[in-house]
């Protein structure tokens, strides 16, 4: 089943929330294999294959024995969370991630599966391990189509697309046959009726399946879909079988991360080793001069060991990172231990950066850090005190340490346009609208949802202490922040600072006319705007007079 290019056909003509596993790791939802979402749809009274899930060639024997005694030919299929299985080329050069093959061969070709790396176009290079294979019965087929649940900004709520075609990539379908491809919106409020269900069969125009039972199973995917709180339901394809029956033969699901608490025997279903991991070592058996000269000069040299943020560091892991270090006279055993001790400071003290250069081997067969540099989550100092208190502000930008004592959210660049913006969103949009009209941001500076005037005041300070900053753009959208605030605070910042530089405000939302009224009696030459573009426009403009 090819599961990304569903997107780019949605992107089309709707707004899908969320992305796809193989472009982006997903944060938002949960990705289980096919095995498991055959035997989910199998509670709901939806029609699958039979099939058991394996992990050992044990297992296979015993699953073709017990499970398939009578089938001539098994469907063999590895479980990776990515699509284009059947395509893809294991590391061990075994081409295919799915076959169909005779009974007496399944454990000859699920041997080249297990434990193996399997690379597809949605893997990436790296590609991903096959821990477990699946074996399912051969349906005899004589229709594939396709058949999707996702979500839909556009009509806020779910959206079936179904096709008379099936079985290949949905992008594919989406070019040559555009006209087959039908999308449902579901009132979430009404659920799926049997109008909704109908047009569904309609689309997917089944051959020889019943269209009262297919209308039924399309009722029972959408129960499902909501039920469990899903992102995605894909099947592709959706098949009508020679007993007339219509059947999922392959099933993609994802799942609403936020959910979590109320679909615990889902969730418990996670397959980590198929995630990306958020922390990763670096060794290389050259140290002592720059990681970039190291990279240029010894790049076979260096090696990168991912870590399971949810297992931890392994004996293995630290086995491999040594191996890539490769000391010369070190314990081998004593140096796993200091890598696993490097990686237990890493996590328990909220470390974004643990890097010794060098780490060396001393003529005792020690290894040492013989040097280091730290960083820490700020996120995480109210948890990690003792450390937050070694803070050097010598060494940081002043401007920086002067937003952090004013309680704002202070990034300096090098641009020639000071920004004072309420949240980080609008602050992103206002740096880019910026750039958009030919200017450059010369901070990110968001005052918050309830900056004082107190603060509004320090704001101003910071901005016009840059040299750099040649015009100052004020865009607030008044929410929980009101805009008579924000217009006193520049008044009484006008007072204390002698403003050199053109200020272009743009005021909207909450106690926006008391905040015009009070900047226009203020008697303050401000530039003023009506939306953020004409701001843009205007500061960027006011940067050359």
């Amino acid at each position: 089943m090819v599961r990304g290019p569903l997107n780019k056909l949605l992107a089309q003509s709707l707004s899908v929330a969320g992305k796809w596993q193989h472009q982006h790791q997903q944060l938002r939802r949960l990705n289980i294999h096919e095995y498991q979402g055959a035997e989910l749809m199998s509670k709901y009274g939806i029609n699958v294959p039979n099939g058991v899930a394996v992990s050992s060639l044990d297992e296979v024997k015993n699953a073709v024995k017990n499970v398939f005694p009578n089938q001539s030919e098994i469907v063999v299929k590895s479980q990776v969370l990515a699509g284009g299985r059947g395509l893809g080329t294991f590391k061990n050069g075994f081409q295919g991630g799915v076959h169909i093959v005779k009974a007496d061969q399944v454990e000859e070709i699920a041997g080249k599966m297990l434990g193996q790396i399997l690379v597809t176009k949605q893997t990436g290079p790296q590609g991903k391990i096959v821990n477990k294979v699946y074996l399912c019965e051969k349906l005899s087929l004589v229709n594939e189509m396709y058949f999707a649940i996702t979500l839909d900004r556009k009509t806020a709520g779910p959206i079936i697309i179904a096709c008379s075609k099936g079985g290949t990539s949905i992008e594919d379908l989406a070019e040559k046959y555009p006209d087959m491809i039908i999308k449902v919106p579901i009132d979430v409020f009404k659920g799926i009726t049997d109008e909704d269900a109908t047009k569904v069969v309609d689309g997917l125009a089944p051959k020889v399946a019943d269209k009262a039972s297919a209308i039924e199973q399309v009722k029972k995917l959408y129960s499902l879909f909501r039920e469990r709180d899903c992102t995605l339901l894909e099947i592709n394809p959706i098949a009508e079988t020679s007993d007339k029956q219509l059947v999922a033969a392959d099933a993609k699901l994802n799942f609403d991360d936020n959910a979590a608490f109320r679909h615990k025997d889902i969730f418990e279903l996670r397959d980590t080793s198929q995630e990306d991991p958020r922390e990763i070592i670096i060794a290389c058996s050259k140290g002592g001069t720059s990681i970039e000269d190291l990279a240029e000069q010894y790049p076979d040299m260096i090696i990168k060991v991912p870590i399971d943020v949810f297992k931890g560091i392994t004996d293995e892991d630290a086995a491999k990172v040594v191996d890539g270090l490769a000391p010369k006279v070190a314990d081998k055993a004593s140096a796993i231990e200091q890598v696993k001790k490097l990686y237990s400071l890493f996590c328990e003290r909220d470390c974004t950066l643990l890097e010794i250069n060098p780490i060396a081997e001393t003529s005792d067969k020690q290894l040492v850090a013989a040097d280091a540099k730290l960083n820490f989550d700020d996120n995480a100092a109210f948890r990690q005190k003792d450390i937050f208190q070694l803070r050097d502000t010598s060494q940081e930008d002043p401007r920086e340490v002067a937003a952090a004592k004013a309680d704002l959210n202070y990034i300096g660049l090098d641009g020639e346009i000071g920004c004072m913006v309420n949240g980080a969103g609008l602050a992103m949009a206002t740096m880019d609208i910026i750039k958009l009209h030919g200017g450059t941001p010369a901070n990110f500076l968001d005052v918050g949802g309830s900056a004082s005037e107190h603060q509004v005041v320090e704001a101003f300070k910071i901005l016009t202490a840059d040299e750099r900053v040649k015009a100052i753009l004020v865009n607030i959208f008044g929410g929980i922040m009101k805009c008579d605030i924000i217009a006193s605070g520049i008044v009484n910042a006008a007072k204390e600072v002698a403003l050199k530089v053109p200020v272009v405000v743009r005021l909207e939302g909450t106690n926006v006319d008391q905040g015009k009224r009070i900047l226009k009696e203020s008697g303050m030459a401000l530039i003023t705007a009506e939306d953020l573009d004409d701001a843009a426009e205007k500061a960027v403009k006011a940067t050359s007079k």
